[in-house]
């Protein structure tokens, strides 16, 4: 099994916490369905990192976050919870370690993605932030309609990369997301990467507070910055300003996040004033 957890989970609770009616069959279908409610109910988000209290790497605790606390998390909290529900519900499931390649070449293991296996694998991710919002077929090369994009698995000695087609351009460059092998790991298996990141000061986990989610199952979506609200529906895309007394009217009105007064003060020094 790819998560270990101390309790059950809560599948009636989970799928309420999605929207999700009926039980969900075996099928693509099904699990089409439940990544693209996922990535609408819960937010890939990085609250708990930017408030400075960390982030345990513990899939019961991500899923009582989920599910109880209405929240969401960052690739290794939503990846990981998904991937208990996905086994509770009897999908086979494994997790991947990917390299990301958005600013350039890696060999660092820093994400993680499920290998969902149906009639064939498909490549699952409800916590990459942009990115595809439906199954891929781990063993399809070309095109694949990727729901928001268009995406392409490329093969090479050091493992495989999700890339970014420009459906406008078939003549494009294909832009790197991550790339990853596929060998089977347990959630544990991040632990010292999911600690050194959180705190590493080449990175921005936990010097400028995010959220983003899908609306209305995609690829129409919303993503707050510290400075910013982001609202993207049908293919149109608006940008606002935001400043520090919005944030948190913004973080409630669109991701049904509130804030406790403390949280709210540590994550206004985070916060920059928005610029025009």
């Amino acid at each position: 099994m790819a998560i270990t957890l101390d309790s059950p989970v809560d599948v009636p609770g989970y799928l309420e916490r999605l929207g999700y009616d009926g039980v969900p069959s075996l099928d693509l279908p099904s699990l089409t369905r439940l990544q693209q409610l996922h990535m609408t109910a819960v937010p890939f988000e990085n609250l708990d990192i930017a408030l400075g209290d960390g982030v345990a790497l513990d899939a019961g605790a991500s899923i009582n976050k989920i599910v109880a606390g209405g929240r969401g998390g960052w690739c290794f909290e939503v990846n990981g919870a998904f991937a208990a529900l996905l086994e509770a519900l009897g999908f086979r499931v494994s997790l991947l370690g990917a390299a990301v390649l958005l600013n350039g070449p890696n060999r660092v293991i820093e994400h993680v993605a499920l290998e969902v296996e149906l009639d064939q694998p498909y490549l699952v991710d409800v916590g990459f932030g942009e990115s595809s919002i439906r199954p891929l077929a781990l063993n399809r090369r070309g095109r694949q309609d990727g729901g928001s994009a268009d995406y392409q698995f490329i093969a090479s000695p050091e493992g495989t990369t999700l890339a970014l087609l420009d459906e406008s351009d078939a003549d494009a460059v294909p832009v790197a997301q991550y790339r990853f092998k596929r060998v089977a790991h347990s959630l544990t298996d991040f632990a010292a990467v999911a600690a050194s990141m959180q705190f590493n000061p080449d990175k921005n986990w936990h010097k400028r507070p995010f959220a983003t989610r899908l609306l209305d199952f995609g690829p129409d979506r919303v993503t707050l910055t510290y400075d910013r609200l982001k609202i993207v529906r049908n293919g149109n895309t608006t940008e606002q300003p935001i400043t520090i007394n919005e944030w948190s009217t913004a973080l409630l009105d669109w991701f049904g996040i509130r804030l406790g007064a403390a949280a709210e003060a540590a994550l206004r020094s985070q916060i920059r004033p928005a610029q025009p």
